[in-house]
């Protein structure tokens, strides 16, 4: 295989159910970007996993009303890139584009556009879905190399609703071979999640993600589990016959429902979300010991790592089965407070600033000198916004070029005055190994470890109703949703009100005529 790779940053970050200042959030994207262990290009392609991504009735009904929320990310995605082209076209740095893609391995860039001509954006939105609460957002810098796009989606909220749920993306990405006369492609799983709150709730977080592996399915699962004849009906002359047709049925249907599980054998897989693993099973008391950012204290974060529930749990089996972390170097994301007094303090500085003349950077106070914050003191502050991936199965690995995902920044970006989350993001470069190559071998060819690993056997069966019951389910959001848009917002009262007084009028027109 060449060494040809995919240059991947995956970003989680938790809105609160409000708006992005896109200035702010371009500025920490940036920063993603010239992060100092990767290369000087941009990333080839970006996900954004979303919670809590607008009010619920919004989010609930989608579509247009979910959209300026979307909107907003696609803005700062391609304000944050632009801004590092331009920086590195003016530092010598290569002649970097944001019109142009890089090669998969490294890439290259191309010239400046003319003066006058209106630039391509950096990044192309190719791909944004959501379940409820809960959205995911593919960029690329070339979206013809995305091929094959399908879409999951389950909810396990109240009544299965997408107050909590998990929405996915798979694709093929194809690029250019060197030789020019062939393609090399790698298949991407990505799955955007938001489990269960509250420190009590650790066994139905266990529970969410089971819910993720049994119901998010890429195609209908009910179009492959088709009942067959038991070899009990078939005749005495014919019974080792039947007997064998129906095993490799139920064989070829096993394979099947694989393939349109979240553990293809043949993709990546990577998982970015609030996964809200805490590092206590209670509520903090008036004696709680939290960690601290001081490097000095007893307490500073480190030290309470190991009572991190997400790490406990993964290597007891009970969740993200099968899948890698690289090593936490950030404090908790969860839960900050802003000192409001002195957040206050800031922005009249910025105002005086502003009305003597003097320029100001809107994200100056969140970006260079820190949002002034704290723990809240009701929540044990915790490290809830991760990361994880399906690492390359031993049989890949084993190959003379010896594959490798190479994790290059694993890190926490700062504070926004709009949540009490802290964005997470990774950069990551992908080997392109072909779908074949990552398929398992023979049985009797695996290391007694490759049989926990979930692309040779699922951890859970498939539940074949998943998508009657997502169907069922997006009916009560779009009730639910117009609902509560008719009811508690400011633009549902003056629809009901607009109604009524149309309602009226033609009443009174049809007493008149």
């Amino acid at each position: 295989m060449s060494s040809s790779s995919l240059d991947l940053v995956v970003i989680t970050f938790n809105c609160a159910k409000h708006l992005i200042d896109v200035g702010v959030f371009a500025k920490h994207v940036q920063s993603v970007f010239e992060h100092k262990a990767t290369t000087s290009e941009l990333a080839d392609v970006v996900v954004i996993s979303l919670q809590e991504v607008a009010p619920l009735s919004q989010a609930f009904i989608g579509d247009y009303f979910l959209s300026p929320y979307l909107a907003r990310f696609d803005e700062a995605i391609n304000l944050a890139a632009a801004e590092h082209c331009r920086e590195q076209n003016a530092n010598g740095g290569g002649g970097l584009n944001a019109a142009e893609p890089g090669t998969g391995g490294g890439g290259h860039g191309g010239q400046e556009t003319t003066s006058g001509m209106k630039a391509k954006k950096p990044y192309s939105l190719v791909k944004a879905h959501n379940v409820g609460f809960t959205a995911i957002l593919l960029f690329a810098r070339d979206p013809e190399r995305l091929k094959k796009m399908e879409q999951g989606e389950v909810g396990f909220g109240t009544a299965d609703m997408g107050s909590k749920g998990a929405v996915g993306l798979r694709m093929l990405y194809a690029v250019e071979a060197t030789d020019t006369t062939s393609q090399q492609s790698t298949e991407l799983t990505f799955v955007a999640t938001h489990l269960a709150a509250m420190e009590w709730n650790l066994a139905l977080r266990n529970a969410n993600w089971e819910a993720i592996m049994r119901g998010m399915t890429f195609e209908d699962p009910k179009a492959f589990a088709q009942p067959w004849p038991s070899p009990c009906s078939a005749s005495a002359s014919t019974d080792e016959q039947h007997r064998l047709l129906h095993d490799e049925g139920h064989e070829r249907v096993r394979r099947q429902l694989h393939d349109v599980s979240i553990f293809k054998p043949s993709s990546y897989l990577f998982v970015a979300g609030d996964l809200n693993y805490r590092i206590s099973t209670r509520s903090p008391g008036p004696e709680a010991v939290f960690p601290s950012l001081d490097p000095k204290s007893e307490n500073y974060w480190p030290a309470l790592l190991p009572l991190d529930q997400l790490t406990r749990e993964r290597e007891a089996g009970r969740t993200l089965h099968g899948l890698s972390e690289d090593e936490v170097r950030f404090p908790p994301t969860y839960k900050y407070v802003v000192k409001q007094q002195q957040a206050t303090r800031h922005r009249l500085l910025q105002w005086r600033r502003e009305a003597e003349g003097e320029h100001v950077d809107e994200a100056g106070d969140e970006q260079d000198e820190g949002l002034p914050c704290s723990f809240a003191p009701h929540r044990y502050p915790s490290w809830t916004d991760r990361i994880l991936y399906l690492d390359l199965p031993s049989w890949v690995k084993a190959r003379l070029d010896a594959p490798r995902i190479t994790v290059h920044a694993y890190d926490a970006l700062p504070l926004m005055r709009s949540s009490d989350h802290r964005p997470v993001y990774m950069r990551v470069r992908v080997p392109l190994v072909s779908p074949k190559d990552m398929v398992p071998p023979l049985t009797g060819r695996l290391a007694q470890t490759d049989s926990l690993d979930p692309r040779v056997q699922l951890p859970v069966d498939i539940d074949v109703e998943a998508w009657q019951r997502r169907k069922a389910a997006r009916n009560k959001e779009q009730m639910l949703g117009w609902a509560m848009f008719f009811w508690s917002t400011s633009q549902g009262t003056w629809a009901l009100a607009a109604l009524l007084v149309a309602g009226l009028g033609a009443y009174w027109l049809y007493r008149t005529i």
